[in-house]
């Protein structure tokens, strides 16, 4: 079942690398041009003095000349615009500008070429769904709350929009999301020390590519100490510091850098262009306007805000209600005393420290160049795996009955895949439709001349992620209704974050008994397998 909603998701992903323009995601122009002057031997100058080379600074997305004849008629010069990407670690664009040698990138038209690199950031966030589905799993100990977190990655259009698109997000997607899913072990009775090992490992990489990825540093720290509770604490504080220390010798070196050479974390690409300037005369800094505008605009990008300037936006009605409903559930019945509640606060503690730290940076720069800048909603996203688990712990408490715990299993699924769907098709309707959800003949040929693909492939590739989602969907329906996902299990054992694991097995395999109850996971009687190993007890786990 798992298997049908990654390829669901597979197929998704590959809608949005060929549907939207090129350019026409957030900073793509800036990214694409990062990656190239690497491929052609340029380096990676002090952030704020790189510039988008001349081939590519007014370049329209259409034009079919070959990024070889461009450069060389340009002379390989730059232009004038800055490309503020050199704020970053080099880790992405070294990768991409590899990626764009072994595809011959002089032969290609920019089109291709940012299809190709749109790629590698599909290929990076793909195990998501089966991510979700683990921490879920872990979480919950409910295999129906597991698929049903599989499912809630569709329900992002906006993720799925990013992931396809040339940006450093989606390895920042991959190795957060294989973070929370190795924290959420440890939270629920994994101690063995090759999973402390992994977790480091994956911080470390994580932290190699974007800024996004530090908040991961305190959520991890607290996650190895909640983890490791019963231990005197001498020895979770040594073991918190290694993780970490695992995590620094991988990851740190760019942060370190930073420090020692700009006396900050990450200066500002755009410093020169956003010079510091005062409010004018008798006014000042406005407190509520700033919350409002930080607010509508991480809600929007968070859902849906597509384009290169954010300019096709969907319905706020979707956004504002998708927010409120799932902030409010988590608020309400994600922190309930009992089972679980360790969990939760330290999944809380990764979303809040992204609110916290990004608040500051934007009312810092408010405070100094009066503009409400650097707030958006994909900012969020490496937090996505702990909003879903989140999600799933306040939602069965919410439903209290198994009627309605059987109804949500399917309708939620049914939602996100209507909205996983409607995404791309929304995204052809602004694109090549002036905003009217229709298809004809007109808008076909816009899309020929804007995709680089043929039509019928992008039609094909809508089709067929609907078949395999509906089937996923058929799949799951049929599961609930069968016996297999009604017994209710004896309680266990509860781990140290307060949450109880369940048996683990493969993605498909997940039709075992459970219960769903509004307190919390409920495991089997029998010892929980970690990884091929046996564990009875979480204190048995101790010595290794």
């Amino acid at each position: 079942m798992v298997s049908l909603v990654t390829a669901g998701f597979a197929l998704v992903l590959l809608l949005w690398a060929v549907l939207v323009p090129a350019f026409q995601a957030p900073d793509e122009r800036a990214h694409f041009d990062a990656a190239l002057h690497v491929a052609i031997g340029d380096g990676w100058p002090e952030p704020g003095d790189l510039h988008v080379l001349a081939a590519i600074e007014h370049l329209a997305p259409t034009d079919q000349t070959s990024l070889g004849d461009l450069l060389r008629q340009t002379d390989s010069a730059d232009g004038d615009t800055v490309d503020q990407m050199t704020q970053h670690p080099p880790t992405y664009y070294f990768l991409a500008a590899g990626v764009l040698h072994l595809v011959h990138f002089q032969d290609l038209t920019v089109a291709a070429a940012v299809t190709v690199l749109r790629l590698v950031g599909a290929l990076a966030a793909l195990p998501l769904p089966f991510l979700a589905w683990a921490t879920v799993r872990r979480v919950t100990g409910s295999p129906r709350a597991a698929v049903v977190g599989a499912f809630a990655v569709l329900a992002v259009p906006e993720l799925a929009s990013i992931a396809a698109s040339v940006s450093n997000d989606g390895p920042v997607m991959l190795f957060a999301a294989t973070t929370v899913w190795l924290a959420a072990r440890l939270l629920t009775g994994d101690r063995r020390t090759r999973t402390a090992v992994a977790l480091g490992v994956s911080l470390g990489l994580a932290l190699l590519w974007k800024g996004t990825a530090l908040p991961l540093i305190p959520f991890v720290g607290l996650a190895v100490m909640v983890g490791t509770t019963g231990r005197p604490l001498p020895a979770r504080l040594v073991r918190g510091v290694w993780v970490l220390a695992v995590a620094a010798a991988l990851g740190a070196w760019w942060w370190v850098r930073n420090l020692l050479v700009h006396h900050q974390l990450q200066p500002d690409g755009f410093a020169a262009l956003r010079p510091p300037q005062p409010f004018p005369t008798d006014t000042g800094p406005d407190p509520v306007s700033f919350v409002g505008v930080s607010w509508s605009t991480i809600a929007r990008t968070f859902w849906g805000s597509f384009g290169g300037r954010a300019q096709w936006v969907v319905s706020p009605l979707f956004f504002e209600t998708a927010t409120v409903l799932g902030l409010g559930a988590v608020l309400v019945w994600g922190f309930r005393r009992g089972r679980g509640l360790g969990t939760a606060l330290t999944l809380a503690v990764l979303p809040v420290t992204i609110l916290l730290l990004q608040s500051w940076t934007t009312w810092s720069s408010y405070l100094h160049t009066t503009f409400v800048g650097g707030t958006q909603g994909r900012y969020y996203f490496p937090a996505m795996l702990a909003f879903i688990a989140l999600s799933a712990l306040a939602w069965r408490r919410a439903l209290r009955t198994e009627a309605g715990h059987r109804r949500a299993v399917v309708v939620v699924p049914v939602i996100a895949v209507v909205v996983a769907v409607a995404g791309p098709l929304y995204l052809y309707a602004s694109v090549a439709e002036h905003m009217r959800i229709r298809v004809t003949a007109r808008g076909l040929d816009e899309l020929a001349t804007t995709s680089p693909v043929p039509v019928g492939v992008s039609i094909a590739l809508w089709c067929v992620s609907v078949v395999l989602l509906v089937a996923a969907v058929v799949v799951l329906a049929g599961a609930v209704r069968s016996a297999g996902w009604a017994s209710p299990a004896s309680l266990a054992w509860s781990g140290p974050g307060g949450a109880t694991p369940a048996p683990e097995s493969g993605p498909d395999a997940d039709i075992v008994t459970d219960t769903d109850t509004d307190t919390g996971a409920v495991a089997p009687t029998e010892p929980v397998a970690h990884g091929g190993s046996t564990v009875s007890r979480p204190d048995e786990e101790a010595g290794r």
